[in-house]
């Protein structure tokens, strides 16, 4: 059980996103129930040129702020649409979600069946301070360009690779 934290000082929209019931499961990934994000999928987007959307989460997110990560992460809803498990389906629209939510993509960019479920692995990452991470993700493969407009609220910045591993970041408090 997660102690109470005083999230006084916590952006006023990472607090709500803490309130959303997300699918409780065990360590075989079976449904047992449902759970906030306080106490309880990772997509790669990679355009047609293979280079895979990177984003610096923003500075007011609880876990992870200020790094950079893959395209974009977050938990399946305790909702039907994303309960559904025949062909991964629930994920892959809880993942089309995520990608309007974050990145504004548009959802007819990104269909369910644009998204390729690859696998699920158990994970976990410590955070600053108490937060962090110990689920199980499901990895998630798109290909395809897309239109963004980011939420300066959830990523600071984000890049593709140039050349070389070299990258150059598109700051998102210089587009405002």
């Amino acid at each position: 059980i997660m102690p109470e934290i005083n999230t006084d000082d916590v952006d006023e929209k990472e607090v709500q996103l803490l309130a959303e019931m997300c699918i409780l499961i065990d360590e075989n990934d079976n449904k047992i129930g449902a759970e906030t994000k306080k106490n309880s999928f990772n997509i790669f987007l990679f355009n047609t040129e293979n280079k895979l959307l990177l984003r610096q989460r923003a500075d007011a997110k609880i876990t992870f702020p200020g790094c950079f990560t893959n395209t974009c992460c977050s938990h399946p809803l305790s909702t039907p649409v994303e309960l559904e498990e025949n062909n991964a389906i629930g994920v892959r629209r809880a993942a089309q979600r995520c990608l309007k939510a974050e990145l504004r993509i548009p959802m007819e960019q990104v269909p369910p069946e644009d998204i390729s479920y690859v696998t699920g692995i158990h994970y976990k990452a410590q955070s600053e301070g108490i937060w962090g991470d110990y689920e199980i993700d499901y990895i998630l493969f798109v290909r395809k360009n897309v239109t963004l407009d980011p939420d300066p609220n959830e990523i600071k910045s984000y890049c593709y690779p140039l050349k070389n591993g070299e990258y150059r970041t598109k700051n998102m408090k210089s587009m405002i």
